[in-house]
This record gives C-alpha cells, structure tokens and sequence, in this order.
C-alpha cells in the first residue's frame, strides 16, 4: 500500500520518506474548500507552487502528488506551472463529469500521471464512463467531500452502506489503481485503522493518505523533533496490511460487517446528542 504524506516543508519531507513514506502530497486545492469544509474540524493547506521545487529539491527522487484547484478558467496554467515545478502526479478534486475528466487528461498531456479524486456525487455515478478514458493512471475515492454532498453524519457512512463497493468493483474491472480516503494510526481513529485497513484489503485498495495523527513533528532549526517514532507506525501500518490481506474472504467479511456496526452506531450516538 503506497502511503501519502501531505506537507509543504522540504525537511519534514525528507524526514518522512526516510521513515517509510511512498509519496510527497502537495495540496494547491484552495477554491470553494472553506465554504465546503470551513464548519469542519479539516485541514485547509495554505500550500503553494514554490513548495513543489522546494519538496523536489530536499527529495529528488520520491514521487510529488499535486492537487490542483478544481476545473476553473486557469487550470490549464497551474497544471503547466506544476509539472514544470517538478509534480510527478496531478491531482483534480471535485470534478463532476468524464468531460472534465478528459480536459484535465488533455491539459496534462502526458507530461506526468493523472490522478482523480472522486469526491462527488456526479463523479461517483458516472465512474463507469469516466475509467474508459485514455491517460488516467489512477484514483483516490474521496471520504470527506463526499460524505458531505450526501448529508451524511459520519464521514466513513458510504464505506459502510455500499457505495465504495460499488466504486471498488468499476475500477478493478478497469483495472485502474485505487486509493481510500486516509488512515490514522493504528490503534487510533473512530474506526479503528485495523478495521480501515482490512476494508482497503478487501475492495482492493492501493493507496491511502496518512492523517493528521502522523503530524505529531514540530520543525526546528536543527531539524525535526517527533513526538513519536514514525517509522515504527509506518511498520505498523505495513503489518496490518500484511495480516489483512492474510486474512480468509470470510475474515474480511466479518470485518466489513464489524465496520457497518461500528459506523451505525456513530451515527446514531451523533444523531441522538443532536436531539
């Protein structure tokens, strides 16, 4: 499972690719994220183009993914400035067609590997025509964003109720490489990563995008100074893997039913202190 660290700063980069990171994520996503997200306890990064030579600069050889702002007049300008700065993926978040899908394919141009977060619900019910298209490498399903466009009260419901499922079995088929939403650490989470984890096992998952929980580091002049040892829960991370994908077809289904579960019960815990 290739694991993403999202960051802007060229030491901690370094610091996290030693200790097991696959991908540097810089995240450029800045229009309509506050009115969508503002009431949210989220991470908004304030990143910008300069990091990505930055990032490149400190670790020359490990993969940059960029998110990009979401289809707007000047797209195709911030793709150009972005892969001449260095990205080696580009990501488009809250696209709505496979039209906009194949705009962004033709303004990347094969210059670097397309990636798509399908964060709504457009995206998600036209995922079958959209994985036809030529030049996509890959997709991130997109909990957040998604979660929210469907009123849902708990950000993992459409894990538990199918529709990543759903997505699952059209990529697959399409044999398009996938990643889940992100990952705490393990023994960390409303759900816990165990759980998450064997759901990525299961559906086929690839990729995951580690959280907040992982940013336990303070930058100093001299360095990084961490509260814990990253590597150590990267290794855990790759341990539950190495288990989940271990596991019988009947144990990844007691695990999904064991998400479901757990997910209701958010839910309701949630609805009722509303009441």
């Amino acid at each position: 499972m290739k694991l993403f660290f999202i960051t802007n700063n060229p030491s901690l980069a370094s610091f996290v690719v030693a200790q097991g990171v696959d991908r540097i994520f810089i995240d450029l996503e800045i229009n309509g994220k506050v009115a969508r997200q503002g009431h949210l306890s989220t991470v908004i990064s304030r990143h910008s183009i300069v990091d990505i030579k930055r990032i490149r600069s400190e670790v020359p050889k490990i993969e940059i993914l960029v998110r990009v702002n979401p289809m707007h007049a000047g797209l195709r300008c911030e793709v150009d400035d972005v892969i001449e700065a260095g990205a080696n993926i580009v990501m488009l978040p809250m696209f709505h067609s496979p039209e906009d899908a194949s705009a962004f394919i033709e303004m990347v141009a094969g210059r670097a590997k397309v990636s798509l977060l399908v964060e709504t619900i457009a995206a998600m019910d036209t995922l079958a025509k959209t994985v036809q298209l030529k030049g996509l490498d890959e997709v991130h399903i997109g909990l957040n964003d998604l979660h929210i466009e469907l009123k849902n009260t708990f950000m993992f419901e459409p894990l538990a109720d199918g529709l990543v499922d759903t997505m699952a079995r059209i990529l697959q088929k399409a044999n398009i490489p996938f990643g889940i939403g992100g990952l705490a650490r393990v023994g960390e989470g409303l759900l816990p990563a165990e759980l998450l984890i064997s759901e990525h096992v299961r559906l086929g998952s690839s990729a995951a995008i580690l959280s907040r929980t992982f940013h336990r580091q303070i930058s100093t002049v001299d360095g990084i100074s961490t509260e814990m040892d990253l590597g150590d829960e990267i290794a855990k991370i790759r341990l539950a893997v190495c288990r989940a994908q271990e596991m019988t077809e009947a144990c990844l289904a007691e695990n999904q039913q064991d998400v479901q579960r757990r997910v209701a019960s958010l839910v309701a815990s949630k609805i009722s202190s509303l009441v």
